[in-house]
């Protein structure tokens, strides 16, 4: 891998990590950037998903204070989040290039129009769920967080909207505290597709060291310019590449 290719990965887990720590969606850029250097689609998306999972796990851990009190619905739910990204990381390793090459437009698409949900989403949320009675149970969640998860070991861009929603459908509870707890699930699910991922043999491992150090610097970066960039015009920015990638893919 030249330098210049490595160049360009790195600058895509830059700007990933930067993006998901104000706004989400990181993947719509550093995927890309894979398949960009000729990394086939499917070693570039278990690279991608290798790469950025320190990511979670900063996030989970700055959002741990939100997640007193919720230890039994981790017990619920999380079982169930390693469950879904296991056979979504199953999924993706027995699909053929030709298949998942694709697929990839459509998935792109998919996170985009997820991205660009995210604030109704959260407001939705904010609003009550849009039901007058929401679920206690966490229990009764695990099988639409599999299912969630079951996508986002597949692709994953996208994937924190999706468990958010479900969240708010069913638990009642800040908004603060179930976006800690979905934090939460989807560093498991990333992280139970990583370890079927890295005894695959189809991780491009220079590539994923630079992009996941990349990412973290670009997190940093992220978190403390957080106060002086608006999430909602980054998010923009970033679903009108995303398209532009879809289409680009699609065609």
């Amino acid at each position: 891998m030249s330098p210049a290719q490595l160049g360009l990965v790195a600058l895509g887990g830059l700007s990933a990590g930067f993006v998901n720590a104000l706004a989400g969606g990181g993947t719509l850029l550093s995927f890309p950037a894979l398949t960009a250097i000729g990394v086939p689609p499917i070693a570039a998306n278990i690279t991608n998903t290798v790469a950025l999972c320190p990511g979670y796990l900063g996030a989970t851990l700055a959002q741990r204070r939100d997640l007193r009190g919720q230890a039994g619905r981790m017990w619920a739910l999380l079982p169930a989040a390693a469950a879904g990204g296991l056979l979504g990381g199953v999924l993706l390793l027995r699909s053929s290039e030709h298949a998942f090459r694709s697929l990839v437009p459509f998935l792109i698409l998919l996170a985009c129009g997820l991205l660009a949900m995210q604030d109704r989403v959260r407001a939705w949320l904010i609003r009550g769920g849009g039901t007058t009675a929401p679920v206690s149970s966490a229990a009764r969640a695990a099988g639409p967080v599999a299912i969630a998860a079951i996508y986002g070991g597949y692709f994953g861009a996208g994937l924190s909207v999706i468990v958010l929603a479900v969240l708010g459908v069913v638990l009642d509870d800040t908004l603060t505290r179930l976006n800690a707890l979905k934090q939460t699930i989807a560093l498991t699910v990333n992280f139970a597709a990583v370890i079927l991922f890295v005894v695959s043999g189809h991780v491009v491992w220079p590539a994923a060291a630079v992009m996941a150090a990349g990412a973290l610097i670009g997190g940093a970066v992220g978190g403390r310019l957080a106060g002086a960039i608006r999430p909602a015009a980054l998010r923009t920015a970033v679903v009108v590449v995303g398209l532009a990638v879809g289409v680009l893919y699609l065609l």
